[in-house]
């Protein structure tokens, strides 16, 4: 679906469609925590980092050590969990849906694979394309990957997300003959393997958790998926919110885990990479709150002029991903170009500027998701024509 002269009229039918066109029984609450998760995301990379310039590079560290309690913050707002729990019930939607089509796992795999990768080269190959020509025609071009890394922030994020996908055929088999079982051998393993790390000095096991907390996160989508959450009703969701978060003030007070999910200076150690079993435990602590709020969002959610913005942000969602922290380099070298200076502290002038933050790295965000944005979209729309049956 190439953006052309009547693209916005177009555009506007298309998406017209699809909400006229929605099926009744769609968890349409997952669409919605899919495009606000990624929302939190892009809001904290440009607002809640003390993005400015070294000398030679662009860095982006975290203020929450300065901010009194911020590291509370970071138990709803380091959102990431919620974003694997979604593609958890998904994943297996689309399996289930995929089965009973006839479709093999290798079928299923590639076309997921094809929609989460295909926008995620298409960035990758622009900025190498880019790099090759500004070191030709600019003197003294150090290369982004020097000055500009942050713009491949993301990335780690997409990596972790196909491995999860890659898996879930294996899981989603696992799940059904035996959940429990499951979901707690994964629990077990990622508790046994910081063990080692922490305790043993094993520093290879944290590698291990980088990889498996997000399985394990990622499994607790098939509880949403099969049912199970829901039969839990609001008594259920609110005692799985407020075990996790007993757990995770037993782990942060009382035990060895510092208490931002962040990374910020001064921490003994980082939860989000290697990633801990605090994670994992801000997982289910999340998981219970989505749910507490599922019920009154999904009645919201009946509404066309609440569904239509939930339809058009996820038809675009990886392109606004993986190009929104290349807006906020767009804006930083702009910014000091015109003589701005970026603070290197939050201080009272810092945090008056966040509007600013927000409001010009949206704008360039909006110029590349017009410009690279049909790319996607075009995935979709072929994914739908080859089946109506939505899956997630």
């Amino acid at each position: 679906m190439r953006l052309g002269t009547s693209a916005v009229e177009r555009l506007g039918h298309w998406l017209d469609s699809l909400v006229e066109n929605t099926p009744g029984d769609r968890e349409r609450y997952i669409d919605f925590l899919r495009l606000f998760s990624i929302g939190v995301v892009i809001i904290w990379h440009w607002t809640l980092s003390v993005n400015h310039w070294t000398g030679d590079r662009f860095v982006n560290p975290n203020p929450i050590e300065s901010v009194p309690g911020g590291w509370a913050l970071t138990w709803l707002l380091q959102i990431m969990p919620v974003f694997f729990i979604v593609g958890g019930y998904a994943n297996y939607a689309g399996w289930q849906s995929a089965r009973q089509r006839g479709v093999g796992w290798a079928s299923f795999l590639g076309r997921r694979l094809r929609r989460l990768l295909v926008p995620v080269a298409f960035f990758v190959l622009l900025w190498a394309l880019f790099d090759v020509v500004a070191r030709v025609l600019v003197p003294g071009y150090t290369g982004v990957l020097h000055y500009g890394l942050i713009v491949f922030t993301p990335l780690w994020f997409i990596g972790a997300y196909t491995g999860v996908i890659l898996l879930s055929p294996l899981t989603t088999t696992l799940h059904e003959r035996a959940r429990w079982t499951t979901i707690g051998v994964l629990a077990g393993t990622v508790l046994l393997a910081d063990v080692g790390r922490l305790a043993g000095g094993v520093e290879a096991l944290g590698l291990v958790n980088t990889g498996l907390v997000w399985v394990l996160i990622h499994q607790l989508g098939y509880f949403y998926r099969d049912g199970t959450l829901l039969r839990l009703g609001r008594t259920g969701a609110a005692a799985v919110a407020g075990g996790g978060l007993l757990a995770l003030v037993g782990l942060t007070v009382l035990g060895p885990y510092p208490r931002s999910m962040v990374t910020v200076p001064g921490q003994p150690f980082s939860n989000i990479l290697p990633t801990t079993v605090a994670v994992a435990v801000v997982a289910v602590f999340q998981l219970g709150v989505i749910m507490l709020a599922r019920d009154r969002v999904s009645r919201w959610l009946q509404r066309p002029v609440a569904w239509k913005p939930v339809i058009a942000g996820n038809a675009v969602i990886l392109t606004v991903f993986v190009w929104h922290m290349t807006a906020l380099l767009v804006v930083l070298v702009l910014y000091r170009a015109a003589g701005g200076v970026l603070l290197t502290v939050p201080t009272a002038e810092w945090w008056a500027q966040r509007w600013f933050w927000v409001a010009a790295p949206a704008v360039v965000l909006a110029g590349f998701v017009a410009a690279f944005g049909w790319l996607e979209i075009s995935g979709r729309s072929l994914g739908r024509n080859r089946s109506r049956r939505p899956a997630g």
